[in-house]
């Protein structure tokens, strides 16, 4: 089974609507894949997180009894005309806003800012390599090793630097997936914090200055600069976090 295919059929193996032979190929798959892997981690967080935060609606008390009273082969007690119930129509209005409220409830989780979604599947990723003791595919302290790695991997090649000097050892590199595509994931080191510096590239010319962002514990920085996009995260205090991002991006100053 091919990265296509697997990804095809992502949500219904997150659902569970799939049969054991072809859940047990994608999970070969997934084996051998760390791009698709972090795909499926993302389809199951964003279920969790809607099964958490969205809002669920109770029907009305008296739903239940029409329901049931409409159901065929109940048995007719008498045949006096009687005027068309209009409570119907109360209950269609109570339903319509419950929809219009459910789609709006869509629209809202659809529409948080870009940055609020990019940090969740950023905490997602740096969370997901250090539970499942997957940092890096490709384990090296040497640029010229790293760097290379991603060849053929990836449409663009990530800058990888060498700060071992300034106490931000470089430990490897992995695919990740990050706002739909795969990206590099730059792993660095300060006394005993990992650093994931995912990078990807974004329309040419593309610059903005540091941004901070604190959020479920992490310290997150991101900006934009030469075309690409950078987002280093840690459960390092802010401080110093800056100060491995300003080794990478001197010129980019808050």
């Amino acid at each position: 089974m091919n990265c296509s295919e697997t990804r095809n059929l992502a949500h219904a193996y997150v659902d569970k609507e799939i049969d054991l032979v072809r859940a047990m190929e994608i999970e070969k798959h997934l084996d051998g894949c760390a791009a698709c892997k972090a795909l499926f981690a993302q389809e199951g967080a964003m279920q969790s997180a809607v099964r958490e935060r969205a809002s669920y609606y109770a029907a009305p008390r008296h739903l239940e009894a029409r329901i049931r009273a409409a159901l065929p082969g109940r048995a007719k007690k008498s045949f006096i005309f009687r005027p068309p119930d209009l409570s119907w129509l109360s209950l269609a209005t109570s339903m319509a806003v419950a929809v219009f409220i459910t789609w709006g409830v869509a629209v809202h989780f659809n529409t948080v800012s870009e940055d609020e979604r990019l940090s969740d599947q950023i905490i997602s990723g740096h969370v997901r390599s250090l539970m499942a003791n997957h940092l890096a595919d490709v384990e090296s302290s040497d640029k010229h090793t790293v760097k290379p790695w991603f060849n053929g991997k990836l449409d663009f090649s990530p800058e990888v630097l060498d700060t071992a000097a300034e106490g931000f050892p470089l430990v490897g590199g992995r695919l990740d997936y990050i706002n739909d595509r795969p990206v590099a994931a730059l792993v660095y080191k300060h006394r005993k914090h990992f650093i994931n510096l995912f990078v990807w590239p974004e329309e040419p010319g593309a610059k903005s200055t540091l941004q901070t962002k604190t959020k479920q514990g992490y310290n997150l920085i991101y900006w934009k600069n030469s075309g690409m996009v950078f987002w280093a995260i840690s459960d390092l205090d802010e401080k110093e976090l800056m100060q491995f991002v300003n080794l990478l991006q001197p010129a980019a100053k808050q």
